[in-house]
């Protein structure tokens, strides 16, 4: 499994990984968005982290294979899905937490894979939705679609087509693409209130510049935010392989 950590802060507690995964024909889809946009929609005990004072959406869809926990092997039926993510950029905060690791926070996350959207509600406590989702190649260009159709959720639907238009390369230390894409922890609340964090392990991104013709997303919606009017930042990721930790209780 792959824990490399040369390339990036460390994560302590080291804990036990708990899933295997690896993240195929991801876009990473960024907007900047004012910090009080997002404050109401973010727990108290995170601070909206910010690069040159600005706070960042981002819609991301992909499609994971080799999806298995701890101990047991892929299974046709639960180990290949599309997913795909909306999310901003954190860190813990205020008295109780100093100022911790930056890390992702989940708005919500859609999975075509109900079996995997129920154990991660329960096991990962983040807010995963079941949705019917293609995804398929056409002549160079990835054709995607989600439509979340989980009971009692407000609908949310992702079409459109994307693909690399550059060569890889590893974002430099420091810089914008980093601080977007090089994050190494998620946080989250438990059925107690109480804040989470799960550490994940990877090697650097290989990042591609990347075009996007995206001919509906209301995937910000039932947050009560418009789409953004600039165009976005793009970038693409041919492949990562990826394990995640258990949770642990943030101190």
């Amino acid at each position: 499994m792959n824990r490399c950590t040369e390339h990036r802060a460390p994560l302590p507690p080291p804990t036990p990984w708990a899933l295997h995964m690896s993240w195929h024909d991801l876009l990473f889809i960024h907007w900047p968005v004012p910090v009080e946009s997002l404050r109401r929609l973010v727990p108290g005990p995170l601070d909206i982290d910010t690069f040159a004072g600005r706070a960042w959406i981002a819609v991301v869809p992909f499609r994971m294979t080799n999806v298995r926990p701890r101990g047991l092997p892929t299974l046709p039926w639960l180990s290949r899905f599309a997913e795909l993510n909306v999310r901003t950029y954190v860190r813990p905060g205020g008295p109780d937490h100093g100022t911790g690791q930056g890390g992702v926070y989940f708005f919500s996350l859609d999975a075509a894979n109900p079996v995997a959207v129920t154990a991660a509600r329960r096991f990962f406590h983040l807010p995963y939705f079941r949705a019917r989702m293609s995804n398929r190649h056409d002549d160079g260009w990835v054709r995607y679609r989600s439509d979340r159709t989980h009971r009692g959720a407000a609908p949310a639907t992702f079409e459109g087509r994307y693909r690399p238009i550059g060569e890889p390369y590893l974002a430099a230390p420091g810089s914008l693409d980093a601080f977007l894409t090089e994050r190494y922890c998620l946080y989250t609340l438990d059925r107690h209130g109480r804040l989470m964090q799960g550490n994940i392990h990877h090697d650097p991104w290989p990042l591609q510049p990347a075009e996007a013709h995206i001919a509906t997303n209301t995937m910000l919606e039932p947050l009560g935010l418009e789409v953004p009017a600039a165009a976005p930042l793009l970038h693409f990721a041919k492949r990562l392989g990826v394990t995640a930790d258990r949770l642990f209780k943030v101190c």
